[in-house]
């Protein structure tokens, strides 16, 4: 995998989560008043508005939801890819992320919505971070 644009650092939200990536971690939060799972990383919950929040470690096990094919890039980070896959995988916990299904021999016939993956992590070249990306279960 090319090296993909990352953040850029400090990033209040989100550095945590990030850190979490040198160590093969995916985190996401939970409410402590309302329980609502909140991802991405942020300062409050999505569902009731408090900044009263834990932060957890996802299994990284889950469904894809849906997914597309992208056949062309000319963004200079995936040029050289060839076909690649953009997917909403749904995690056990009960978050959806966007992510990339990889470790498949054709992702144009190999992905199926439904199908069970688990997370993994793509070392970057210019990068500390890791990139979580998600393989057939």
């Amino acid at each position: 995998m090319p090296d993909r644009p990352m953040p850029v650092f400090p990033e209040l939200d989100t550095q945590a989560y990030w850190e979490a990536t040198k160590e093969n971690k995916l985190l996401y939060q939970q409410c402590n008043v309302c329980n609502s799972v909140v991802f991405t990383p942020r300062a409050h919950c999505t569902n009731c508005g408090s900044n009263d929040l834990k932060t957890l470690e996802s299994k990284g096990e889950g469904t894809v939801y849906t997914y597309s094919v992208v056949r062309q890039n000319r963004q200079p980070a995936f040029a050289e890819m060839g076909a690649y896959s953009i997917a909403y995988i749904d995690l056990d916990e009960g978050f959806r992320m966007l992510s990339s299904v990889v470790g498949v021999g054709d992702p144009t016939k190999d992905i199926k919505v439904g199908m069970r993956v688990k997370v993994d992590f793509e070392e970057q070249d210019s990068s500390e971070y890791k990139v979580p990306v998600f393989r057939p279960a």
